[in-house]
């Protein structure tokens, strides 16, 4: 028995354990595949106070060994949860577990554009994460797809990797930060083609092209060695919709308390409504419901 289960290992969930666990309760968090979430996959932090600059795998490597110092257990698994009166039963595909309370932080996954060829191509040449790829395409032409902070990261850190990056963007602007917009307009090593669409993916065993459409309607195939798609996260909530509500794009149902519709049940993170998906919005949300499920916890002692 424990008195808060997290389910989720990123930002949210990691911070949400800490903040448990030394509030004097028993914690457990379970991971479905790595520990870190999207931010281990960043190849840059700067935005994370006091922290100049740092890379996402060693910003998520730092909170789970200080959550580990404090106590906080881990298992490995995808989890699924059951009210059971009062308490919630959790389950894995190893190992079941009953809790007081439980935190949703699950995150989210990277986007498809949908089009037939890129499943075909997925790992043959299609990416979606630089940072674990981009060590592939050195010295090699690479696309980046995307109009986000996280397209922009990308191409900023390939241009560092690969001999040339061409960043593919559907509207004329990108929606990120200022200050990465000017970096890629000065940069002589990034091409940025916009209003333009993608539309298939070429080769045989592996990649040589992509094909875009523009919006007067001409083709144009693009010889490349490699594609990195950022066109954003989906949230993978349907496991637990039987107990929370979520909107129409599946993110569950919360206000900045970090409360869902049931009794008992917590979320922080990207996973849940809100304005703005950062990793410092991650953390602020992991506090948050950690003190909050708290509160439930000792209530029901």
């Amino acid at each position: 028995m424990y008195d808060i289960i997290v389910i989720g290992g990123g930002p949210a969930g990691l911070t949400a354990a800490l903040y448990a666990v030394r509030a004097g309760k028993s914690v457990m968090v379970l991971e479905q595949n790595s520990f870190g979430g999207q931010i281990a996959t960043s190849p840059r932090v700067e935005n994370y106070p006091s922290i100049a600059e740092i890379s996402g795998a060693q910003l998520a490597n730092d909170m789970f060994e200080q959550a580990v110092s404090h106590g906080v257990e881990f298992d490995m698994g995808c989890a699924t949860v059951a009210k059971n009166g009062q308490l919630f039963d959790v389950a894995t595909e190893y190992n079941n577990y009953q809790s007081k309370a439980v935190i949703l932080a699950t995150g989210v996954s990277h986007k498809h554009l949908g089009i037939d060829s890129e499943q075909q191509f997925a790992g043959k040449g299609i990416c979606y994460c630089a940072v674990c790829d981009g060590a592939f395409f050195r010295d090699k032409e690479v696309c980046v797809v995307g109009d986000g902070n996280s397209a922009a990261q990308y191409a900023l850190y390939l241009q560092d990797i690969c001999s040339s990056v061409t960043l593919l963007t559907l509207f004329d602007k990108l929606f990120c930060d200022k200050e990465l917009t000017t970096r890629i307009v000065n940069s002589d090593k990034i091409q940025w083609i916009q209003n333009v669409s993608v539309t298939e993916f070429v080769g045989e065993e592996q990649l040589t092209a992509v094909v875009y459409k523009d919006s007067d309607g001409a083709i144009t195939y693009h010889d490349t060695d490699g594609v990195f798609i950022a066109i954003g996260q989906q949230p993978h909530n349907q496991p637990f919709e039987h107990l929370v509500q979520l909107d129409d794009k599946g993110f569950i149902v919360a206000g900045d308390d970090c409360k869902t519709s049931c009794p008992g049940i917590f979320v922080a993170g990207d996973c849940r409504t809100k304005l703005v998906r950062q990793c410092t919005t991650a953390v602020g949300d992991g506090a948050t419901a950690a003190f909050v499920a708290c509160q439930y916890v000792d209530k029901l002692n």
